[in-house]
């Protein structure tokens, strides 16, 4: 399901600001000769990623009718998302930078309904989905180990955290049934 948030995202984005210049991209690969990397002009580059662990004791049981069956808690995630600008000129960039924080300041809370999803590869397999983005504001210093682990040539950029995304694995561990009658028998030694 992360590559299907992130793919949402940036085609969300793609048609709130008219073209098609999001790219799902490795930051750390745009104008690198060596790898292969593309010179695409709006990057979105997942940086971490961390589970939400205030839902980490969720039941795992789910009862339906006389049986029960038990499968594995959800995983929750929280990811980091990158969006990083490199056009032509740096007034352009910080325009098109503008645009990626006013398009998530209009939209905050992705779902089925509000989303367009029907061109992402497996969005067949997709039932229901929440998603919930927020500005995320690092701190210099966290900032300067970003762009250190990215490789060093900062450009202008913003940092999104995207809330509870639900990973479930359809694999149930055990099955049983229901308790429906209790017979309290007292045994007497006379």
């Amino acid at each position: 399901m992360i590559y299907e948030v992130l793919q949402i995202i940036a085609d969300e984005l793609n048609s709130y600001i008219g073209e098609n210049n999001i790219d799902l991209t490795n930051i750390a690969d745009v104008n690198s000769d060596s790898s292969g990397g593309t010179n695409t002009e709006i990057s979105l580059s997942l940086i971490n990623l961390q589970e939400e662990f205030t839902l980490k004791n969720t039941s795992n049981k789910y009862v339906g009718g006389t049986s029960v069956t038990y499968k594995n808690p959800r995983i929750y995630l929280n990811l980091y998302a990158l969006f990083s600008v490199n056009k032509s000129s740096y007034a352009e960039s910080l325009k098109s930078l503008s645009k990626v924080i006013a398009f998530f300041q209009g939209k905050k809370v992705f779902t089925q309904a509000n989303s367009n999803y029907s061109n992402i590869d497996g969005a067949e397999d997709i039932k229901s989905f929440k998603f919930i983005t927020e500005l995320y504001t690092p701190s210099f210093e966290e900032l300067n180990f970003i762009w250190g682990t990215l490789g060093g040539k900062q450009f202008p950029s913003v940092l999104y955290k995207i809330t509870l995304v639900e990973i479930e694995r359809v694999l149930i561990r055990d099955e049983g049934k229901v308790v429906s009658e209790y017979k309290n028998s007292m045994i007497t030694n006379n």
